[in-house]
This record gives structure tokens, C-alpha cells and sequence, in this order.
């Protein structure tokens, strides 16, 4: 699954051809993706300037001039890819060459801009849907989320006040989407390791306890340590183009190369990176994932 790095990507990769252009048609060639379209999806789309192309957690967001959002999940293999008539750009170091098959190019938008715009989902996990904006509050895909963890209101007192009292592990409170959005396995782990903090640690440590009752709460040096590895780490991850594991591309067909930086995160048997550890990288599941970290210095 892409995860914030990876849509922060391909939101940049889209936002020079779509936002400020009109989308002069909309087409979905097929009647369904992870769940049906609307019966207006279209009509909705059709004719509309994109006023701004934004993203929340995992979601993209185009914002249109009718007062409606189009909100796009890539699932587990959506991807965008731009096409220009004068696309003749050179393929870069990381190029993955994209498929012939049209088959899964399930959504186009042909943009003012020159471009045109196809979503291609080969497995169909990923979703489109039109919003009004006065109604995003009351989305059920989007209630509840936590904040954004590269936000300005992300900081070690907001994850301390949240993992306060949590008896769950540390990295299950990570991917709580109600606990910060757009975090998954990957990042999670990564941080964990950038910040020296293991992943079974109680999320509750986070937070310092009160008296009797009174006080407690605040953020304690993990706390502080772990924010500002996830700040380091997606930031990274950004500029890097995200991590190409399996199906995730940049709009150009430029493969992310993140995974290359990978401290932990499938690295199983190899020794630890931090400097004078000496400990060897391991593996359990956890909460159904695999958990990659380093006994040694992470404690």
C-alpha cells in the first residue's frame, strides 16, 4: 500500500498539469474500482477547473471550482501517468517502463492543460469519489483521521496526548490512522530505528505519568526523538521519490528509490547501520505485519 511519501509523489508529479487546468473530459472505462462510481462521477468532473491539487493522509484531493473535491486512493497498484505530446523527456536513472496493456487504464482525464491524465489499477484496490467541500467533515473515509505527521501541529505533545494511557505496542499505535494519518509499515518501522525505540514499547511511554491522578502527559524524550524521526524520515522518502517495492511509479514512470536508504525495513540477517551497534537486523510479525528492527539499539 502507498503510503504518505508515495502519494506526496505523485501529487507533485500531477499538480503542474492539472491544477489550473479544466478538465475537458472525464472518462471511467469501466463501472467500478474498489467500489462503484457515483451515477453523476462524470457530469461532476467534466468541464470543471481544478482550483488546487492537495493531500491528506493517503488521499489525493483536487479541489474543483463547482465547490465539490475529488478524492483519489491509489489502493495496492494504482498509479498516474501523464501524457503530453511532447513528452519526450529522457528516463531517469530510476525508469521503470510502463506496460503497453491499456487494459487497466480504468479512468482518464484529458486536461486543458495539453495533458492527459490515466489512472491504471491493475488489481482495482484504489477509489474515486466526488465530494461537495462543506460535506468532507462527514466523509466516512476521511472521520477520524489524525493529523498530518509533517504538519505544523504534529509534535511530540500531540503524539504524547494521544498514545497517553494506550497499552498497544508503540508501532501500532504509528499506523492508528486515528493517531497520525498517512503512516504505514515502512515509515514506521524506519522511524523506530532512526529514533532508537522498539517496536513492542508501550505507546503509553510516550507520555509521562501523572500523581494520584493529576498531571502526566507530557512528552517524554521518546516522544521527541521519535517526532523528529518521522519528520527525517519522510522528508527523505519525499525527496527520493517515495520507495518502489512492488507496484508504486512516479507519474513519469520514474521508479522511487527510498528503498535504497532503508535502515531496517527488509534487511533481515544484515547487520545493524547505527554506528558501534554491532546488532543484526530481525523480523516478527506483528499485528499481522512484518516488523523489521534491531534488538541491539533498540530498546
Amino acid at each position: 500500500m502507498p503510503e504518505l511519501p508515495e502519494v506526496e509523489t505523485v501529487r507533485r508529479g500531477l499538480q503542474p498539469v492539472m491544477e489550473g487546468a479544466k478538465i475537458l473530459k472525464a472518462e471511467a472505462r469501466r463501472p467500478d474500482l474498489r467500489f462503484p462510481f457515483q451515477p453523476d462521477f462524470v457530469a461532476r468532473l467534466q468541464g470543471q477547473i481544478v482550483t488546487g491539487l492537495g493531500r491528506r493522509a493517503k488521499y489525493l484531493m483536487a479541489d474543483l471550482a463547482s465547490g465539490d473535491v475529488l478524492l483519489m486512493h491509489l489502493g495496492m497498484s494504482g498509479s498516474f501517468r501523464v501524457i503530453k505530446p511532447d513528452n519526450d523527456a529522457v528516463p531517469g536513472e530510476f525508469h521503470y517502463p510502463r506496460g503497453k496493456d491499456s487494459a487497466h487504464d480504468h479512468v482518464l482525464f484529458r486536461m486543458s492543460s495539453g495533458a492527459d491524465i490515466v489512472f491504471n489499477d491493475p488489481r482495482r484496490f484504489g477509489y474515486m469519489k466526488v465530494i461537495a467541500r462543506n460535506a468532507l467533515e462527514d466523509e466516512p473515509l476521511l472521520r477520524g483521521l489524525g493529523p498530518e505527521p509533517l504538519g505544523n501541529e504534529f509534535d511530540a505533545s500531540m503524539l504524547a496526548r494521544a498514545c497517553a494511557g494506550k497499552t498497544t505496542s508503540l508501532k501500532a499505535a504509528l499506523l492508528d490512522q486515528r493517531v497520525v494519518a498517512g503512516l504505514g509499515n515502512i515509515y514506521v518501522c524506519e522511524a523506530l530505528h532512526r529514533s532508537h525505540l522498539s517496536p513492542r514499547r508501550i505507546a503509553a511511554t510516550l507520555a509521562t505519568k501523572g500523581r494520584k491522578g493529576v498531571g502526566g502527559g507530557e512528552p517524554t524524550d521518546h516522544a521527541k526523538r521519535l517526532v523528529g524521526a518521522i519528520h527525517t524520515v519522510l522528508n527523505d522518502a519525499i525527496k527520493a521519490g517515495g520507495s518502489s517495492l512492488r507496484d508504486h511509479r512516479q507519474t513519469s514512470g520514474e521508479l522511487g528509490y527510498f528503498q535504497h536508504s532503508f535502515k531496517v525495513y527488509d534487511r533481515e540477517g544484515e547487520k545493524c547501520t547505527t554506528p558501534g551497534c554491532g546488532g543484526t537486523i530481525k523480523r516478527f510479525t506483528q499485528n499481522g505485519r512484518s516488523t523489521f528492527w534491531c534488538p541491539k539499539c533498540q530498546k
